[in-house]
């Protein structure tokens, strides 16, 4: 199964009953498992999460450890980023140069690496001693 299958699937779990803005993210670990996830709404706002979040959790707690490739999908008019603080989630498991593909419902995409996705992304080298 594709990514952008997977993620088109699964976008229709996610739980969005406040915004209506389902979003579904697949990702390939390096190991070459498909790890999905959705978003998932709260009454309290800040107390939901990103589907790109939640398809990390998902590849952690498989056992996988990297990212090789990451599909979002959502139904808006235009590919939609990632919001910043999964920038820096999908940069702390993945290599700057790993494909991130932005798709919309109608079939919009867009390919770009991490690196383009975030630049200047803060990582752990930065805490070495």
């Amino acid at each position: 199964m594709s990514l952008l299958e997977a993620a088109t699937r699964v976008r229709e779990n996610a739980y969005a009953p406040y915004s209506r803005f389902k979003v579904g993210a697949a990702l390939r670990s390096t190991a070459g498992h498909i790890h999905l996830g959705v978003n998932v709404e709260n009454a309290a706002y800040p107390e939901g999460t990103c589907a790109e979040a939640g398809a990390i959790a998902a590849m952690i707690a498989a056992g996988d450890a990297r990212i090789a490739e990451i599909l979002v999908i959502a139904d808006c008019p235009e590919p939609v980023p990632p919001c910043g603080g999964c920038r820096q989630k999908i940069a702390e498991f993945a290599g700057p140069e790993v494909v991130v593909t932005l798709c919309t419902t109608s079939g919009k995409s867009r390919r770009m690496t991490v690196a383009e996705l975030l630049p200047g992304s803060f990582s752990a080298a930065y805490m070495a001693p």
